[in-house]
């Protein structure tokens, strides 16, 4: 825009013609140099020679107002022009993205919907070895190992149901001293190395069991498999507060471990805490998880639970 104005006032200074500019006398005694633009602060000029007077120059001047008004006009322009560019860029980018995206995401529902299937299939025949080894005889030491094994694929299975499907919650009242010494009573013959501190009171919640089931079971199954070699489980009540601590060899990252997928070594899905996660939200169970001196402690307050 510069160039245009300076060299449309040099055609101003041979043809006065153009309404935009105006001119001025001045002394030639000034040392700037002829045909360059300049800047005052109230106009841009350039000077020429006098036609008929060489002590004398002409100033051809554009005031500065009209000038920076021009800059505006031209800079919103470009603003005007880059957003309606962006625009384009980012709806094209959307529609490929979609486009090239739309295989996968067909073939992740094909994928999840084939799971659910399975996992839907898988609770009859697990459901039906379960009662069957009930009715064998459970001092057999083998029967007792399959019945361990096949509580396990049991809570494994509910975990994956719970992680894909929509829950439905029921709200019932049940003892928590009972709920937490059957998962104990599930775990400790695993774990048979950690040391078990149990003191809960008797407290009655009213809750989806099932759903709080998971919880516990979620939480006491990371403070198993991430425990030391001779290290401990405790759980207590106190103030309608539940806590289980473990001892551990630390976690780097406590502020990720609810994050779905989130593992801090190779063993598990990384599902389990934040199936907790969720599942706590949907039953009003407010948590907490505090790590000090490699002692890992789940709080969780049962204050809306808690019947009086």
């Amino acid at each position: 825009m510069r160039e245009n104005l300076f060299l449309e006032m040099k055609n101003y200074s041979f043809f006065f013609d153009d309404e935009r500019f105006d001119m001025d006398i001045i002394s030639n005694s000034t040392k700037q140099q002829l045909y360059e633009l300049y800047f005052d602060k109230n106009s841009l000029y350039i000077l020429v020679p006098f036609p008929t007077d060489q002590d004398d120059l002409l100033k051809v001047f554009y005031p500065k107002k009209e000038y920076e008004a021009l800059l505006d006009v031209m800079r919103d322009s470009i603003l005007l022009q880059f957003v309606f560019l962006s625009f384009i860029a980012i709806l094209i980018s959307l529609l490929f993205a979609f486009y090239s995206l739309s295989p996968l995401r067909k073939s992740l529902e094909l994928l999840e919907t084939f799971i659910k299937d399975i996992i839907h299939d898988l609770n009859t025949p697990i459901t039906s070895i379960l009662i069957n080894l009930k009715m064998m005889d459970a001092k057999n030491e083998e029967v007792e190992s399959i019945t361990k094994s096949t509580k396990t694929i049991s809570m494994l299975h509910n975990n994956l149901n719970t992680y894909l499907q929509e829950a439905q919650f029921a709200s019932e009242k049940f003892n928590l001293r009972v709920l937490i010494d059957e998962q104990v009573d599930f775990f400790a013959p695993m774990y048979d190395y950690l040391q078990w501190d149990i003191d809960i009171e008797d407290i009655v919640l009213k809750s989806d069991k099932n759903a709080f089931s998971r919880v516990i079971y979620n939480i006491l199954s990371n403070a198993c498999k991430y425990n030391t070699s001779d290290g401990s489980i405790t759980i207590k009540t106190q103030n309608n507060i539940l806590s289980i601590s473990n001892t551990s060899y630390g976690i780097k990252n406590p502020t990720k471990i609810f994050e779905r997928f989130y593992k801090e070594s190779d063993r598990g899905l990384g599902i389990g805490l934040h199936i907790v996660e969720a599942l706590c939200e949907q039953l009003q169970i407010k948590k907490k998880i505090l790590v000090k001196n490699n002692i890992v402690t789940m709080y969780l307050y049962l204050d809306k639970v808690t019947l009086n």
